[in-house]
Formats: C-alpha cells, sequence, structure tokens
C-alpha cells in the first residue's frame, strides 16, 4: 500500500512545498507526478500517460496525444508537509505554461532523461528557473531504458547547464539491470522488489563491486555541502564523520541559496526512486518561510510582504482558465496574508475591486472548496471576472503590485473563419476565452482582408487551439495555412520633424512634434522618451504622441507586418491654443513615425529557431545537407550513445513539414525539437519574395 500520510488541518508555512516538474518533452513529468499522487496516497491507482489515463493530463487532447499541455496543479501529503505540485508541459509550444508555474513555485524538480541527457528544452526550463532563482533538485528519469547512463547524464549537467550537480544516491545497475539506488546519506542500498506495482523496497548492505564508487561518491557530497557550511567544513578538514541531520542541514542550505543542486535517479514508470525523490523534495526544496519577503511597489515605492498570514493580504494571479460549469477559474499563489471565500480584495494592477466568490484546492480537473488560502498556499478562485494572468491581489487599504509574468511573443499567424454565419457570434466570445487563459494565443483583425488571425508559439499550439473551438466552445472553422509572424523593423536612425494642420472651417486640428528614430536593438520592444522642456508640448499630450507611434507599428512601411525595436526619442514641437487635441497629437505621431521609418530604412525579420535533432549516425550527412539547404546554420554535433545530436539555427519559414522530411531521410528513426530563439534579418531577395506575396495576397 502507498504511504505518507494524510491531509493535516493547516500545516505550518514551514512544512509546506510549492514545487514545479520542468523538463524536456517525454522525459516522464507526468509519469512522476503520478507515481508521487499513488505513493502519497492521493490516488489508489496509477493512472499511465501511454493509456490516456494519466490524472494530471486531463484533457481529451493530452490523452489522445500523450503530453501534457496545460499546467495541472495537485496537492499531496508526505510524511507531514503539504507538497502543492504544479505539472508543467515539455513542447515549446506550450512554455508560456512554464514560465507562469516558475512564477509562482519556490523549488523545483528538473527531471532528466537518462539516454537523452540535457536536451533543448531542459536547457530552456532550466534558465528560465534560473532567472526567477528557484532552488533545484534534479532527478534522472528511465534508469532502466537501453542507453541509460547516469554519471554522463551528471557531466552533461554540469558542461551544458553550468550548474552544480551533486548525487544523493547512484544507481544500482542500469538498462535491464537495474535494480535499485545506493542512498548516499545513509549509506545503504535499497532495491526494488519486481512484485505487481514493482514497489517493495528492501533495505540491504551496499553491493561489494560499488563500495569504493560510493564512497568516493559520499565523500565528494560531503565535501560540496562542506563548502557552505563551517560546522562541516571544520568536521570535514579534521576528518570526522559528520551526522545525517547535519549533512541534510548543509545541503538543505546550499540548495536554497543555488550553490548546489541536489541528484538522484531511478525508474518512474517501474515505480522504482519515487519515495527517495519525495524525501528529497522534503529535505531539500525551501518552504514559503526560507525565502526572502516578496517584493512589490505602489506608485514609485519598493515595498515588502513576509510570508505570514498576519501580513496584509498579497497574492497572484498566475493562470486563468475558462470552465464551463464555473464559469472564469482563477489560479492563485497567496505569498502573504490570508484569502478567504467572500473577500473583497483589490486588483492593484488594473485598480478594480472584485469579490471572492469561491475558493478551492486543486487537483488536476477537480476542486475541493475551501473556506480560506493562506500565505504559502496554491489554490483557485472563482469570481474574479476582471482579473488576468500576472495581476496581483491586496486590500485596498494595503496596495502593492508584484511584478508581472513575461511571456514570449507568438511567432506563427493562422487565418480562421466561421463555418457558418451562426457560429460567428460564438467565434468571437471563444476566442476571447481562450486568449484571456493563454497569454501567448494572440487574435486580431486583418483590416485588409477582414479574415481574424489568431498567433501561437508553434503548429501544435495553433492546432490544438481549433480543436478546442470545436470541442468545448461547438464552434466549427475554417482554417487557413499557417503563416510566419514576420516583424519590420528600422536599420538607421534619423531626426524627423511632422506637423498636421487641418482647417475645416470650426475648430481645427494642430500638432507639431519633432523626434529622433532608431534601432533599439533586438528584442527590446518599443522604448520612448521625452525631453521635451518649457511646455512646448503640454505634458497632457505626452502620452497621446506615445499611442500614435503605437498605433503606426501595428503594420509596418515595407509589407504591413508589426514594428518591433524601436527607440523614440521626442525632442521638440509645438501646439495651438484652440486647435490642439490629443487626438491630433496621436494622428500626427502615426503619420510621423512612418515617413521617419520610411526615411530610416525598414528590414524585415523572421523568427529564428533553435533547432536539435537527433539522427543515426549514417544519416547525419544528409540530413546537416538538408538543413543548410533550409539556410540553417549547423552549431555543432557530438555523439550521444549510438547517435549523434546535430545542433542547428534555421529560420522557422523552413521548418514547416519537416517532420515528415526527417522521418524519410532516415526511415522513421530521426527525431527533433526546436525551439523559438530569436528574430533575425531576411535576406534582402527573400524578403522581396516574401513582401511581394503579402501585397498580392491583400489585393486578392
Amino acid at each position: 500500500m502507498p504511504s505518507g500520510g494524510s491531509p493535516s488541518p493547516g500545516p505550518h508555512i514551514a512544512q509546506v512545498r510549492n514545487i514545479g516538474l520542468a523538463a524536456h518533452i517525454d522525459a516522464g513529468k507526468t509519469t512522476v507526478t503520478e507515481r508521487i499522487l499513488y505513493f502519497t496516497g492521493k490516488t489508489h491507482r496509477i493512472g499511465e500517460v501511454h493509456e490516456g489515463k494519466a490524472t494530471m493530463d486531463w484533457m481529451p487532447q493530452e490523452r489522445e496525444r500523450g503530453i501534457t499541455i496545460t499546467s495541472a496543479a495537485t496537492t499531496a501529503y508526505w510524511k507531514g508537509h503539504r507538497i502543492n505540485i504544479i505539472d508543467t508541459p515539455g513542447h515549446v509550444d506550450f512554455t508560456a505554461e512554464v514560465e507562469r508555474s516558475l512564477r509562482v513555485v519556490d523549488g523545483n524538480v528538473a527531471l532528466f532523461c537518462a539516454v537523452g541527457g540535457v536536451q533543448t528544452q531542459t536547457e530552456k526550463v532550466w534558465r528560465q528557473a534560473e532567472r526567477y532563482r528557484v532552488p533545484r533538485i534534479a532527478f534522472v528519469n528511465k534508469m532502466d531504458r537501453v542507453g541509460a547512463d547516469f554519471w554522463g547524464v551528471v557531466e552533461e549537467i554540469k558542461r551544458e547547464l553550468s550548474a552544480n550537480p551533486v548525487p544523493i544516491v547512484i544507481p544500482i545497475g542500469a538498462e535491464d539491470s537495474f535494480q535499485g539506488l545506493v542512498d548516499l546519506l545513509d549509506m545503504n542500498a535499497l532495491y526494488y522488489r519486481e512484485g505487481p506495482q514493482g514497489m517493495e523496497v528492501e533495505i540491504r548492505g551496499i553491493p561489494a563491486e560499488l563500495a569504493d564508487e560510493a564512497a568516493r561518491a559520499r565523500e565528494l557530497l560531503i565535501e560540496r555541502a562542506a563548502e557552505v557550511d563551517d560546522g562541516l567544513l571544520e568536521k570535514f578538514l579534521a576528518g570526522e564523520e559528520p551526522s545525517r541531520e547535519e549533512l541534510v542541514a548543509a545541503i538543505r542550505a546550499a540548495t536554497i541559496a543555488g550553490k548546489l543542486v541536489p541528484l538522484l535517479c531511478g525508474a518512474a514508470f517501474r515505480n522504482k526512486g519515487i519515495r527517495r525523490l519525495l524525501d528529497a523534495i522534503v529535505d531539500f526544496l525551501p518552504s514559503p518561510a526560507d525565502l526572502p519577503p516578496v517584493r512589490g511597489e505602489w506608485e514609485g515605492e519598493e515595498l515588502v510582504r513576509r510570508p505570514s498570514p498576519e501580513e496584509p493580504l498579497v497574492a497572484l494571479a498566475f493562470k486563468v482558465q475558462a470552465d464551463r460549469h464555473m464559469g472564469k477559474l482563477t489560479y492563485l499563489r497567496v505569498y502573504s496574508g490570508v484569502l478567504r471565500t467572500g473577500q473583497q480584495v483589490y486588483n492593484a494592477s488594473r485598480g478594480v475591486r472584485q469579490r471572492i466568490g469561491r475558493l478551492f484546492e486543486v487537483h488536476a480537473d477537480r476542486r475541493q472548496p475551501v473556506e480560506e488560502l493562506r500565505a504559502g498556499d496554491v489554490g483557485a478562485a472563482v469570481g474574479l471576472s476582471e482579473t488576468y494572468t500576472g495581476d496581483t491581489l491586496c486590500p485596498e487599504g494595503a496596495p502593492i503590485v508584484l511584478e508581472p509574468i513575461e511571456f514570449p511573443a507568438p511567432v506563427i499567424d493562422l487565418a480562421i473563419a466561421p463555418a457558418t454565419r451562426t457560429d460567428q457570434d460564438k467565434l468571437s466570445r471563444a476566442l476571447a476565452a481562450l486568449a484571456a487563459e493563454d497569454p501567448t494565443f494572440v487574435v486580431k483583425s486583418d483590416e485588409e482582408t477582414g479574415e481574424v488571425v489568431i498567433s501561437g508559439m508553434g503548429e501544435l499550439h495553433l492546432e490544438i487551439i481549433v480543436d478546442r473551438l470545436r470541442r468545448e466552445f461547438g464552434v466549427e472553422v475554417q482554417v487557413g495555412r499557417p503563416q510566419v509572424a514576420y516583424r519590420e523593423t528600422v536599420i538607421g536612425a534619423v531626426e524627423h520633424e511632422q506637423r498636421l494642420v487641418k482647417q475645416t472651417g470650426g475648430r481645427g486640428q494642430y500638432a507639431h512634434i519633432v523626434f529622433r528614430l532608431e534601432p533599439a536593438g533586438p528584442g527590446k520592444g518599443f522604448e520612448f522618451t521625452s525631453k521635451v522642456v518649457g511646455g512646448r508640448i503640454p505634458r497632457e499630450y505626452i502620452p497621446a504622441v506615445k499611442k500614435g507611434m503605437l498605433d503606426a507599428m501595428a503594420a509596418g512601411p515595407l509589407g504591413g507586418f508589426p514594428m518591433v525595436d524601436l527607440r523614440v526619442t521626442l525632442l521638440d514641437g509645438s501646439f495651438h491654443e484652440v486647435d490642439s487635441s490629443e487626438q491630433a497629437f496621436r494622428t500626427c505621431a502615426a503619420h510621423g513615425l512612418r515617413e521617419a521609418a520610411r526615411r530610416a530604412g525598414v528590414e524585415l525579420l523572421e523568427p529564428v529557431m533553435s533547432v536539435e535533432v537527433t539522427v543515426p549516425e549514417e544519416q547525419v550527412g544528409a540530413v546537416a545537407g538538408g538543413l543548410a539547404a533550409k539556410r540553417g546554420k549547423i552549431l555543432g554535433m557530438e555523439a550521444r550513445g549510438r547517435v549523434q545530436l546535430l545542433r542547428a539555427r534555421v529560420p522557422l519559414s523552413e521548418m514547416f513539414g519537416y517532420s515528415s522530411e526527417l522521418r524519410n531521410i532516415t526511415s522513421g528513426r530521426g527525431e527533433f525539437s526546436m525551439h523559438f530563439e530569436r528574430y533575425e534579418a531576411v535576406p534582402y531577395a527573400v524578403a522581396e519574395e516574401i513582401v511581394a506575396a503579402r501585397r498580392q495576397a491583400s489585393t486578392t
């Protein structure tokens, strides 16, 4: 029987763990979560991903495809600790789910495939966790697979992620002979009996053939822990053996400080190593009380809130979900204070008052009503109709705004239209609901063609959106071909003067601005500053100038694609006491930016993807040649067991249909993954073709 304890009424905050599971696709995140739920007694049978019965993969699309699409939250209890778990997708198209989850967790379990090692998405989520300073432990999964190499993965983590992984266990055997673990804290061997569930653990002495390896690994563990603990360092230098409690405390402190990564291993599908992982989550990952106070600001003043129920309420909305029965469900992380059912709260991000309808503890797609969520808790609320992802909730008398969550811009477009006239209204409502859920899903209307264009992170992302429109919202749509989300930017710097003077018999329109336009640099977005002095342009008109320029950036002068990475400095101007208005300055600024961009010169930008291809040795040349023919740049190649891993950077426009092409070249043995890297300039000849095609499409 699984064990680990049952829910206790409101555990102390020191006994709370808010953790995320993140990794490359197919590393086994959902399988690990299913085993955690089973061994903690949360579920009474194990749901398998390959059977479409995983608890955490509750969407029909997830169960059909065997992948995680949306982050799912649940709560489990282990040895008196409450563990709030967020299982995140591994597919790059759903990176927003990882981004928002890492923003609200206190610790992270990074999964690595014992065969694949550090893969593309592994590296991406690792960097995301580093950006949010999330302490991590690592779990090398699939030790029972052919080609499993525990120490090879340890070296890869050091080399590819510049991390400091320190094994807490080492494996006994690998592949078919993977039998269990040597626990370096207790210096004993854990053997897993192959019963019906493979979950019986037998504790024995360390096998003789692993004695030396275990001794070396333990010495390394003590050495690394001693680097951050003076008391342990003294014992280490004196040759004294630390107690288990001293060693655990030192490892925990080093993990929370980000100085080392405790590393475990197992085979989740065979139920091996999961309970040891649960122990490590409790022992090494932080509680909310172990971390610095959360920081925010209000009216330019920096504010802090300690993780205590006694502090004023601060909660961050990190996910919004459309529920057909409850309406809008808002997922919240409570950082301080207490959030209660029926409570009036203030959305400081939007300046609106909201009332909490009901509160829930969440278990995938099931919800358990609760009366309150306390500091450190993760849960969901109904009734927050005007709250969106990244908003801060607090009392009106103690306002604070936390740092919002940043999401990548979409890179692929798809034109859709309702199949019938009756679907028109339903389509608008459905798209609005889906856009509220997913910050990387953008809906816009093409004024030239009258089409509705949806934008997302990849083909699979938009395919899932269309499928959800049909299944969840009952909307039939006609779908065009996916298109690359091109952008435009300026290549030179100009100083430009623009006037708007219109006299129509009554009150006219007058605006006059002088500004400098220049490139802001890749990924900088739009930077606007004003150096106008002496009231040459009244202060109330300057925001209108910025808005007008943003209006113009929606469609660039080259091909009508959105403009990005511009820096504008407003230098001078003039106004008329009667004829000037906000609208006049907004219109003047829009015209001015378009003219200035033409003078500065405009180039077309395209999304470029980081691509990893796993390919048999004999087909490496053909695959590399194929990528080079796609305007790809080969970055490197390395052996991974019996195959080669080829890294490249390739324009997204060249990667459509690559799955079939790779399958044909490698007779089905090749695999690839890719994620958005950055925008780069399109070669002139290619850009001319793209712009010409765009103009032709807009006239037909």
